[in-house]
């Protein structure tokens, strides 16, 4: 059974590449620790050569890729010597002279759950083209990708596989976010890998106990039966907000408008998408100092006007917080770091576009058969780049 139905069921609903994938990353999480742990000298020499306080690392990717980036940098800042920046491979291949660094020592690192995108393979070359001193780090989930395949033949690069069947077959990238994100954490940060793989341990049992026990109070969020769903956070949950947005979209294929905002943010103009059949979610932040900015929003939303639905997903959270909102989503378990909590709450974001999708008549695994929007990208045409 995944999420109460039969996989013949999921399979009718053809959806069950989608529903598998998301219900088997806690096993793939710890294959992820297993990976990571089996090459840590090799991929501690790799960090101890290359990583000085004049280096510069560049996480990137598309799309779901990209939103790797954009959710860890904020952690690898804090642990790392280094300037660390996220940017996306399609802003690279479109403006290269505004984020390469000729004479800076870069290690780029590559996110890709296939490898097969233009746009991959174009922000590859072009920093290879163009710095002069340059490390590859490439994290993948499929060995046969053109990135990957192309990275083994680089002197100067070093590839990280994730679990084979990260590689989803799903049109929605999800195991292959929630590894390549996870392995980014660990490898980056080796000097705590034992401590990080037993938080990794933590969340993979609390997520076995919610994939097989809770699905139901995602189910809620679908019947509210709201056309516009709004996802915020703060800090480290910026990035991972657009990734929660991104997948309603894809899966409902564009029938729910899917949005994301910081909470400070969110007042300054977007707020403006609340109507009566919005539902905005909040992942409250476990800083203390942090949190009181959510919890005043969340507040704010709860007085305003309108039959609009308000959800918050914590970490131990506030006991009182049930009465602020429509709904409170509260993982309960022993504290981890801040940036680990995402692994949990992206599940209500996950199963929720799966759901969503469902609800709409959309076909998950394959949300547009049209080919207008595909798995991998299509009509990617890379121009020639000289400086």
């Amino acid at each position: 059974m995944i999420f109460g139905k039969e996989p013949a069921d999921w399979e009718a609903l053809k959806g069950l590449y989608t529903a598998s994938e998301i219900n088997r990353q806690p096993a793939l999480w710890r294959e992820t620790g297993a990976i990571i742990a089996g090459r840590r000298d090799e991929i501690a020499q790799f960090m101890a050569n290359n990583i000085t306080p004049e280096t510069r690392i560049v996480l990137t990717g598309a799309g779901t890729s990209d939103y790797v980036g954009d959710t860890v940098v904020g952690a690898l800042k804090q642990c790392l010597p280094c300037r660390v920046e996220a940017v996306a491979t399609t802003d690279i291949v479109a403006a290269p002279e505004e984020y390469i660094e000729s004479e800076t020592p870069t290690i780029l690192v590559s996110y890709a759950r296939s490898g097969n995108s233009p746009e991959s393979m174009g922000a590859y070359d072009l920093f290879q083209d163009q710095v002069s001193h340059l490390r590859q780090l490439v994290i993948t989930c499929d060995v046969e990708g053109d990135l990957a395949q192309k990275a083994f033949k680089t002197e100067n690069a070093l590839v990280l596989l994730m679990p084979e069947e990260s590689n989803d077959k799903g049109f929605a990238m999800t195991s292959s976010f929630s590894c390549m994100m996870m392995a980014t954490l660990l490898i980056f940060d080796l000097d705590t890998l034992e401590e990080n793989r037993r938080y990794l341990e933590i969340l993979a049992d609390q997520a076995e106990a919610f994939l097989t026990q809770r699905y139901g109070e995602i189910q809620q969020m679908v019947d509210y039966g709201c056309r516009r769903v709004v996802y915020l956070g703060s800090g480290f949950y910026g990035g991972f907000c657009q990734e929660m947005a991104l997948k309603n979209l894809e899966l409902t294929s564009g029938q729910i408008l899917s949005f994301s905002e910081s909470v400070m943010g969110f007042r300054h103009g977007p707020k403006s998408i609340i109507n009566d059949e919005t539902l905005v979610v909040v992942f409250v932040s476990g800083n203390a100092y942090t949190r009181q900015y959510d919890l005043d929003l969340i507040e704010e939303i709860h007085e305003d006007a309108g039959s609009h639905k308000l959800v918050a997903v914590t970490y131990n959270g506030p006991g009182d917080l049930a009465q602020r909102c429509d709904q409170l989503i509260d993982f309960k378990g022993a504290p981890v770091p801040e940036i680990f909590k995402v692994f949990n709450y992206m599940l209500v974001g996950q199963i929720f576009g799966l759901f969503d999708a469902i609800a709409c008549g959309v076909t998950p695994d394959n949300p547009r058969p049209d080919g207008t929007v595909n798995r991998v990208v299509k009509g990617v045409t890379l121009h020639p780049y000289s400086k």
